[in-house]
């Protein structure tokens, strides 16, 4: 609404009361102001005065109104033109309202969206988590499991080795060895098995007491029996021990000298290492399978003593995917040195709990075993 004046500049009518307006005064009134001697004017004077004192009042009149006619059309004008100002800016501002009740609705729905998202995703990890940790649950639960068996076996394991020795062994540990029931002597050739309570016949400076004699009537070396009993106090696997370095010089070497000294080393320093694996041969190889393995020579000829020989079974040195095939007696010679490394192997894990004495016979029966295989005695193969 329009309140007070306004500027003159802005183009809109003055006030009422700003309108200067020529007034003039009527004749009788400015006869009653004027002096008494005044009265002394001419009758004539009167009269014109009297005559044009109603016409100019009217006119002042009619013009008083012409100027509060047109007063009052351009403030009417003036207020339109506001009030239509003020409808526009209204419109405006209704429009822009609009326009951020739209834009908060959208937000409230993307907040919406969002919040329902992130409450899903939640429950998701929450379930996802959930399968991991029972998952968890059942291998740990199998895996205890597994641990439970795994020591059972190490249990049972350590039993049968106990009770087991190269003289008898198990053969459900060394399924390599030839059945009793299926091997048998050789061109005359007898083996009697030793026991592992066989002791000597004799006193025993070394060992200060008397040991049982046996009916082969075997009796001690008193500096071997030494030299096996300074080993045995801490046994190692390293040859310079005098023990050790006498059974390498006496049994080991000449039990592995073969006629290839090249491919006779690395088998000395593979059966040393325990990495020389013992194959069988098979019999007939189909033609459809493919072979990833080197032959090396033929099942016809030793790779060891290079003889013309049936080779009934092959070796592989370490992680080498080499094959080379070997006779009986070779094979022989190896397995007789495997024997003598596996039972001191056990010695020194702590896996024979035994006396020095049935240790001690035992490991003489290995290097006999050695000994016969060096010179040509070996099982019958079956």
């Amino acid at each position: 609404m329009w309140s007070g004046q306004p500027h003159p500049d802005e183009g809109h009518p003055p006030p009422l009361e700003a309108v200067p307006v020529p007034w003039k005064s009527v004749g009788p009134c400015r006869s009653h102001r004027e002096s008494p001697g005044g009265l002394a004017e001419s009758p004539g004077g009167e009269e014109a005065q009297g005559e044009e004192g109603p016409a100019a009042a009217q006119l002042d009149v009619l013009r008083l109104r012409s100027s509060s006619m047109e007063i009052r059309e351009k403030g009417s004008e003036f207020l339109k033109d506001e009030l239509h100002k003020a409808q526009k800016e209204l419109k405006l501002k209704d429009e822009e309202c609009e326009r951020l009740s739209k834009v908060r609705e959208q937000l409230e729905g993307e907040l919406e969206e969002l919040t329902a998202s992130l409450f899903e995703e939640a429950h998701k990890m929450v379930r996802e988590a959930n399968m991991k940790q029972a998952a968890s649950e059942k291998q740990l639960k199998e895996a205890r499991g597994k641990i439970d068996m795994l020591q059972a076996e190490v249990t049972a394991l350590k039993t049968l080795v106990l009770t087991s020795t190269p003289a008898s062994p198990n053969r459900e540990l060394h399924p390599q060895l030839l059945s009793p029931s299926k091997a048998g002597p050789r061109k005359g050739h007898l083996r009697h098995k030793s026991t592992s309570n066989t002791l000597c016949p004799a006193v025993c400076p070394a060992a200060g007491h008397t040991l049982i004699p046996d009916k082969e009537g075997k009796e001690v070396d008193t500096t071997l029996f030494a030299e096996f009993q300074a080993w045995r106090e801490s046994p190692t696997l390293d040859k310079t021990c005098p023990f050790l370095e006498r059974v390498y010089r006496e049994d080991v070497g000449p039990c592995l000298d073969f006629t290839m000294q090249e491919l006779s080393a690395l088998v000395r320093a593979a059966v040393e290492d325990n990495t020389l694996t013992i194959e069988p041969v098979a019999v007939q190889t189909p033609p459809t399978v493919k072979v990833a393995t080197v032959e090396c020579g033929s099942t016809n000829t030793c790779a060891l003593s290079g003889l013309a020989r049936a080779c009934r079974h092959r070796i592989r040195l370490g992680d080498s995917e080499s094959h080379y095939y070997i006779s009986p007696s070779s094979r022989a010679r190896i397995t007789a040195v495997c024997n003598f490394f596996t039972y001191i192997r056990y010695i020194q894990q702590g896996l024979v709990r035994q006396e020095a004495e049935p240790m001690f016979w035992e490991i003489m029966r290995l290097r006999k075993e050695m000994s016969l295989a060096k010179l040509g005695f070996f099982p019958q193969e079956a």
